[in-house]
C-alpha cells in the first residue's frame, strides 16, 4: 500500500523548525501500520534533519556551526541574486538533506527518544516550503 500527501511549512527565517507532529500525523493518516516513509523537501534553500529534540541549545549550536562552515559575504561566491545569504543557503542544503527514509512500526515513525524531524531554513526571510510524505508499507 502506498499513501501519499503533502505538508506547508511556514518558517520565521534561518533556524530549524521541528515537522515530527505533522509527520507522524501523516503517517497515522495514511493507516500504515509497518513499512517505510519518505520525507522530501521541495526547496533548495531549506533542508530535512533528524536531531534532538529535547534541549533546543542544540538547534541553536547547529546553526551557529552551519553559519560558521558557511558564512555569508564569502568572495567566492558569484551567485548573489537573492542577497548575501542565497548562495551560503545552497551550499547548506547541499550538505545537509533534502530527504529522510525513517522506518514505521506500530503506525508510527520509530525514532529514537530524543530524535525529532525538522526543516531546516537557510535563508534569513520567512518562508513558506512544501513537504512531501511518502508512506509505503501495510
Amino acid at each position: 500500500m502506498v499513501w501519499s500527501g503533502k505538508i506547508e511549512v511556514r518558517t520565521r527565517g534561518r533556524g530549524t523548525r521541528e515537522i515530527t507532529e505533522a509527520v507522524q500525523g501523516a503517517v497515522a493518516e495514511s493507516g500504515i501500520e509497518q513499512g517505510l516513509c519518505t520525507v522530501f523537501v521541495h526547496h533548495t534553500s531549506a533542508s530535512l534533519i533528524i536531531n534532538e529534540n529535547a534541549d533546543p541549545a542544540v538547534q541553536r549550536d547547529l546553526e551557529a556551526f552551519l553559519s560558521r562552515l558557511v558564512p555569508e559575504g564569502d568572495p567566492i561566491f558569484t551567485h548573489t541574486a537573492e542577497g548575501p545569504d542565497d548562495m551560503p543557503s545552497h551550499v547548506k542544503n547541499v550538505l545537509t538533506q533534502t530527504s529522510l527514509a525513517i522506518p514505521i512500526e506500530r503506525g508510527r515513525c520509530d525514532l529514537g527518544t530524543w530524535q525529532g524531524i525538522y526543516l531546516w531554513e537557510h535563508r534569513r526571510a520567512p518562508h513558506s516550503r512544501r513537504v512531501s510524505i511518502t508512506v509505503l508499507g501495510s
